[in-house]
């Protein structure tokens, strides 16, 4: 077959013999040597036919390689070599692990057409070099660690069609040589950190089709000519510093699918041709200064699914037209001056799911077929001037999650229909109204809602007992009202604040300091009694801080005399007389136990090279076994000889942990005891930990995250530690660095064993450090020093905020004494919107991945209340994940 294509090259005359031979021969010795260096997997280097090697395609001769697919191997290494592949059109290296700076010798590669080096971790510069590529049609550097100016030797790429350099880190302005790329359609610099304004020509000379800028600091106007010649297909500008208008010129493109300018200093009025964008399915334009009337030429737009015009400066009433949308899935006009009646040709959108009105000037009343359509699940009426009754009809709204009604000038009595609503979930808020009558017995079938706020209304007689039926309830609000009689004894109100109760003067009970049926020397023997108890507990706390304070530093000391004394003794690698004496060992999992050596296990946790992490309450060691199998060691740092006293207690607790069966545990496969060091085994994991994966560009993985594996993280860590719960097992140390991943980056929760050997209530052993890592401590562990299964939510909530925003528990750049919950909890403080804290670089990808976050950060919030009471037990934080995921 070969002779056959040398054939027919010599006849057609395009090559000679020898120089085919030898075209074939440089490109046979060049692939093995990229072999060499790089360990391709799936490259079979014993079949001299290396064209049907994976990843290479070769001219149609079947001689000269044309293409190099090396994407999504995992390779690291040097990848100079490939510049010896001279006929090469297009070469692949996305998703992997090279690092340093992007060798300059692929501007040798005069015939490149496709290059994508994306998703890698390459720094420092882009080389000058690959202005040398005439020919080059599509550039992918995005997401890597580039730094640096775009080299103006880039403009001599006349032929680029796609430019892509988002999520690194190159500053300086857009070259204004980009505009003259007369053949580019997609140029995306997102998450960067470029300034300046956007180039004027942008568009003017190229068909442009996608343009993505956002998450930089750009200033200034809109271009009029990136819409110029109606070709424009998405248009994504948001969180930058841009002013001016929506150019007028937007109605050229009539292809024009996503329209979104959010969080800029946008003014003035929305263009009417907009209309004109018969393609419009996206159009986000909040957090700006717009303002004028919301444009009734909206109604043109047939495909519209989000129309998001949040905090603006709108005014007038909603354009009755938009009830024409039957594509329309969410309607965000909330923050605005918009005023008139709700509109009810909205409320007709037969795919409306969320309808955001509030905190505008709406007036009139709800209508009574506000739930025509039956998949509205997000109603938002808050902080409006909206009159007369809830109507009946309400419990027609069977698909509601959140029914928001605060703060309006409601009147008459809670219909008992909203009882019907048996998905209502997120809250129920009818606060600062003026509502009067008793409650309905029915809201007690409302058994999946967490929140509940009636506050500040004129609600009178009992709160019933039915309300017992609120199964999720975590946080509540009956204050000034004008209810009587005691507190119903249901754990959500016991365990909350007073202040959810008061302000009405005929309630009594717990949480109240109103005893019901006391008379007035008994209620004063009560706050008596209660000031004592307040004294003794404080100076309790206070002893017992004390102690637990000398006995740290004490038993430190002697930790650091022991250090010292092994250092000055020396261990030695081999010789029989210096190996420590294994007291106790044993492999719980039978097919293993030929494959463990203990005194390999040992030895690995005497050398620091093979330190993985360190935790509050043990080290972590690499250990290879003579078998080849790799083991994950776990040294305790036990400080004392207490464990060993405990041996046979901790074996057995070590066994019945090994039989755990779940699938997101970390379950120890066996232990070794010598001296006073306990030694816990668990299989390796390469992926390392979430910690890891999440903060440590070093250490990720050939897969960069995406929001689907970060929820699945995220569910997959609840999961685990619901089941621990479930057995009555608390953790004392959840952590994102004790959340260890496996090759299908399915969570499972370490340190399991640490909560039944180091926790002094279960008598096995003594604690010498606070329990749990920093910044994941919840805030009343100061005083109660106990750990408790509310404290674990806390401690969870952390980790979810880490996987939503990608920040460190405790980062400086919070500011002194502001840790990531603080940060994220006072973030409308700082006049920024939860959009803000997320990481853009997921969250800005995809509606449906950004509106994901936004209900996972919800979750996060619960998770996080400073009172243990408000929090969700973790049965039901792994319900509302599983619910995001399914929706």
């Amino acid at each position: 077959m070969a002779f056959v294509c040398l054939l027919s090259l010599v006849l057609m005359g395009s090559l000679s013999i020898s120089q085919v031979v030898d075209a074939q021969l440089h490109d046979q010795a060049t692939l093995l040597a990229i072999n060499k260096e790089l360990g391709v997997p799936g490259w079979d280097v014993n079949n001299s036919d290396y064209c049907s090697w994976r990843g290479i395609g070769c001219a149609a001769d079947e001689l000269i390689v044309e293409r190099l697919d090396l994407s999504h191997r995992g390779l690291r290494g040097n990848l100079t070599l490939i510049s010896g592949l001279k006929s090469l059109k297009s070469l692949d290296l996305s998703d992997n692990n090279f690092h340093g700076s992007i060798p300059s010798v692929f501007g040798n590669l005069s015939e490149l057409v496709f290059l994508d080096l994306s998703w890698n971790k390459f720094g420092n510069s882009i080389p000058i070099e690959l202005g040398s590529l005439r020919n080059l049609r599509s550039l992918n550097l995005s997401n890597n660690l580039l730094i640096g100016e775009i080299p103006d030797e880039l403009q001599s790429l006349e032929k680029l069609q796609e430019f892509q350099i988002s999520g690194n880190k190159f500053n300086g302005s857009i070259p204004i040589w980009v505009g003259n790329l007369t053949n580019l359609r997609v140029f995306t610099a997102y998450e960067n950190e470029l300034a300046g304004k956007i180039p004027d020509n942008l568009g003017s000379h190229s068909e442009l089709q996608l343009l993505n800028l956002h998450s930089n600091q750009l200033e200034g106007a809109i271009p009029d000519t990136i819409f110029a010649l109606g070709k424009l297909e998405v248009l994504v500008l948001t969180q930058n510093e841009l002013t001016g208008n929506l150019p007028e010129l937007v109605g050229k493109c009539k292809g024009l699918s996503n329209i979104r300018i959010g969080n800029n200093n946008l003014i003035g009025n929305i263009p009417r041709s907009i209309g004109n964008v018969s393609s419009l399915t996206y159009f986000e334009a909040d957090n700006n200064n717009l303002s004028g009337e919301i444009v009734p030429e909206f109604a043109q737009c047939s495909n519209l699914t989000l129309l998001n015009l949040a905090s603006n400066g709108f005014t007038g009433m909603i354009p009755p037209g938009l009830g024409q949308l039957t594509n329309l899935q969410e309607l965000i006009v909330s923050g605005n001056s918009l005023f008139g009646d709700i509109p009810e040709s909205i409320l007709r959108c037969k795919n409306l799911n969320k309808l955001d009105l509030s905190n505008n000037r709406f007036n009139g009343t709800i209508p009574g077929d506000l739930c025509n359509t039956s998949r509205l699940q997000y109603l938002l009426l808050s902080q409006n001037s909206i009159r007369g009754e809830i109507p009946h009809e309400i419990g027609n709204c069977v698909k509601l999650l959140e029914l928001q009604m605060g703060s309006n000038y409601l009147t008459g009595s809670i219909p008992p229909e909203i009882g019907h609503i048996k998905n209502l979930q997120i809250a129920l808020n009818l606060s600062f109204n003026h509502l009067h009558g008793l409650l309905p017995l029915e809201l007690g079938k409302l058994d999946k809602l967490v929140s509940l706020d009636l506050s500040n209304n004129q609600l009178s007689g009992n709160i019933p007992s039915a309300l017992k039926g609120m199964l999720s309830l975590i946080e509540v609000n009956f204050s000034n009202n004008l209810f009587t009689g005691p507190v119903p004894t249901f754990v959500p109100f016991q365990k909350s604040p007073n202040s959810s109760f008061l302000g009405n003067k005929g309630l009594c009970g717990e949480p109240l300091s109103s005893s019901c049926g006391t008379n007035g020397s008994d209620h004063e023997n009560y706050h008596h009694k209660v000031s004592y108890r307040i004294i003794l507990a404080v100076i309790g706390s206070g002893l017992a801080v004390f102690v637990s304070v000398t006995v740290v530093v004490l038993l430190f000391m002697m930790r650091e005399r022991q250090e010292k004394a092994a250092k000055a003794g020396g261990v030695a690698d081999d010789g029989i007389n210096n190996r420590p004496l294994i007291i106790a060992g044993n492999v719980f999992v039978d097919n293993l136990r030929q494959a463990i050596d203990f005194d390999a296990v040992v030895k690995a946790t005497l050398k620091d090279s093979n330190k993985l992490n360190s935790g509050t309450f043990s080290t972590v060691y690499k250990a290879v076994m003579p078998s080849g199998l790799i083991l994950s060691v776990k040294s305790l740092r036990s400080m004392d000889r207490t464990i060993i006293h405990h041996q046979n207690k901790m074996i057995r607790e070590l066994e019945r942990l090994s039989k755990l069966c779940h699938d997101n545990l970390m379950r120890p496969i066996g232990f070794v005891i010598y001296e006073d060091v306990a030694l816990l085994l668990h299989n390796y994991l390469p992926n390392g930990t979430l910690a890891q994966f999440l903060h440590d560009p070093t250490k990720i993985s050939e897969y960069e995250p995406d929001w689907p594996t970060r929820l699945n993280i995220a569910t997959g860590v609840a999961e685990g530690l619901a089941f621990l719960h479930h057995v009555a097992i608390i953790h004392l140390d959840i952590s994102s660095g004790n959340i260890l991943l496996d090759a299908d980056f399915k969570p499972l929760v370490g340190e399991i064993e640490i909560s039944k050997l180091l926790d002094p209530s279960k008598g096995t052993a003594s604690i010498s450090a606070v329990a749990g890592s920093f910044g994941y401590i919840p805030p009343e562990y100061a005083y109660t020093m106990q750990v408790t299964a509310p404290g674990n939510v806390y401690s969870y909530g952390v980790v979810l905020l880490e996987i939503l925003t990608t920040r460190l528990p405790v980062d400086e750049a919070f500011g002194e004494g502001i840790d990531l919950v603080k940060w994220v909890h006072s973030a409308p403080a700082r006049g920024e919107t939860p959009e803000q804290i997320l990481d853009a670089r997921l969250s800005t990808v995809s509606f449906a991945w950004r509106k994901e976050m936004l209900s996972a950060l919800k979750v996060a919030l619960l998770c996080t209340d400073n009172t243990p009471a408000k929090r969700p037990k973790m049965k039901k934080v792994v319900e509302m994940l599983q619910e995001i995921k399914q929706n």
